[in-house]
């Protein structure tokens, strides 16, 4: 096993468990503790974990980006949640716009029931989740390739974008305030997405409840900029008057509070 992949493991586990043990995982990885250790160092230089005593606990910042693979694998349910209900929005013929995130990779999965559409992606996961997709149209932005999103960022994935008039964007975010918007944890990120909400009539932000009331470093938008929210459950109250004061729609899993 490679480092990097046992790395990612053990981010796994912490994201599951919160907590680990460098004698449990040496054991767990057939390693030594100090391999262990060391990637316990390398984990904590990027910033996902906080090292402790025997072990390490995950780093809970909303500013903190895990690798790809890791991120698709929180929260499972609720993403599947979601993705269902934003299927249900779409129409056959639509023209739409999937961000780059791990919730978006769910969504293409859930659209996959609808014969025609056409997408415009910058995520490389989406294009491949959608490459068996014969009768759609699947477009790719262009733009520079961050291996370890899986995405195209820059310049030109904002001119791709620029270039497309949708019916809707579907976008995601890293972290929402009740006054200051939505946010991404790069700036580059939430260039990308305000570039599809500029290209559609309708803006979809696709938000699990972990989100709420959490703070990012770029701002992608305010409430004012979309159309809808569809989140795994029903928002606090007050959050509920904000959406209704802004004239937003939040559409949630019935039962679900």
């Amino acid at each position: 096993m490679l480092a990097v992949e046992r790395r990612n493991l053990i981010l796994e586990k912490l994201h599951e468990e919160k907590r680990v043990v460098v004698s449990n995982l040496s054991k767990l990885y057939a390693v030594s503790e100090e391999t262990i250790r060391r990637d316990l160092d390398k984990l904590e230089q990027e910033g996902l974990v906080i090292k402790s005593y025997g072990g390490a606990i995950i780093n809970e910042s909303t500013s903190i980006d895990v690798p790809f693979n890791v991120r698709k694998n929180r929260n499972v349910v609720g993403k599947q949640k979601v993705a269902d209900l934003v299927a249900s929005l779409i129409q056959e013929g639509d023209h739409l716009m999937l961000d780059a995130s791990t919730t978006s990779v769910f969504v293409a999965k859930a659209l996959k029931t609808i014969e025609n559409l056409t997408v415009v992606t910058n995520s490389i996961e989406n294009l491949i989740e959608l490459s068996d997709m014969t009768k759609w149209t699947v477009l790719s932005t262009g733009g520079k390739l961050k291996g370890e999103y899986l995405s195209l960022f820059g310049t030109k994935t904002e001119e791709g974008l620029a270039s497309y008039s949708v019916d809707k964007a579907i976008i995601s975010c890293k972290a929402f305030d009740l006054e200051r918007g939505f946010f991404d944890s790069q700036e580059e990120f939430s260039s990308a997405k305000r570039a599809m909400m500029r290209s559609a009539r309708e803006v979809i932000l696709v938000v699990d409840s972990s989100k709420f009331d959490q703070q990012s470093f770029a701002k992608i938008g305010d409430l004012k900029d979309i159309t809808m929210i569809v989140t795994d459950k029903r928002p606090k109250a007050v959050w509920m008057e904000k959406f209704a004061q802004a004239g937003v729609a939040c559409i949630y899993p019935e039962g679900v509070r």
